[in-house]
């Protein structure tokens, strides 16, 4: 794939090395004109535009028309809300991907239909109430705009599901369990395949009812 990132601090440096690893075309867009020139004799295989990735002129340098995926990662909101948008509604970019740096600034950028606005602290908090709550549950991820959520439950002996077959468990409309991982064994299962105690669930359920599916496999919340 071809991906543009603009911001090239710690988080669009790291993004931009393991995407070149795993062998995409980058191109990284940065406003320091010293940051650019390191990065331009640290990476001879990267494109680098220096400019305001904010201004149409530089998205069109970079040739985000033909980038597969805008990846926004600067420190300010405001310009990776305008980034993305120019991407997607100027110069048509399929997928949009941004650093959320203040989280109460995220209806903004759902709003703005930035496709994945990705809001670290709340990532961070929400995996600690998690863990503070029930280490059997983890939300793995969320995707279509937070709408659909991945999640993996651990299941334990006194389960309500346990030893039963997925056919007679009654789980929330819209949900359905992907995979059973069971010691190294992944099962994908079917109607008569029976859940065990220690087994380790991937389910797909959509946000809204996320916590009554997770109430079906270990009984509480």
């Amino acid at each position: 794939m071809y991906i543009v990132i603009a911001g090239a601090g710690k988080l669009g440096l790291v993004l931009a090395k393991k995407l070149k690893d795993d062998d995409h075309q980058i191109c990284m867009i940065d406003k320091n004109r010293g940051v650019c020139n390191k990065l331009a004799e640290q990476f001879r295989d990267i494109l680098i535009i220096c400019g305001n990735a904010a201004y149409p002129d530089v998205l069109k340098e970079a040739k985000i028309e033909k980038a597969d995926v805008c990846v926004s990662s600067t420190s300010t909101d405001e310009d990776n809300i305008i980034i993305c948008y120019l991407a997607k509604e100027l110069f048509g970019v399929k997928r949009t991907v941004s650093r959320v740096n203040d989280p109460k600034h995220l209806p903004l950028y759902k709003y703005m239909e930035v496709d994945n606005p990705v809001d670290s602290t709340s990532i961070v908090a929400r995996i600690v109430e998690e863990e503070a709550s029930f280490t059997d549950v983890m939300n793995l991820l969320s995707i279509k705009k937070g709408r659909l959520s991945i999640v993996r439950v651990d299941i334990p002996a006194d389960s309500p599901v346990a030893n039963k077959a997925l056919k007679d468990i009654t789980l929330p409309h819209n949900s359905v369990v992907v995979s059973i991982l069971r010691g190294t064994d992944v099962i994908i299962p079917y109607g008569s395949t029976v859940i065990l105690p220690a087994d380790e669930l991937i389910a797909a359920t959509l946000i809204d009812v996320e916590k009554d599916l997770i109430k079906v496999f270990i009984g509480k919340i």
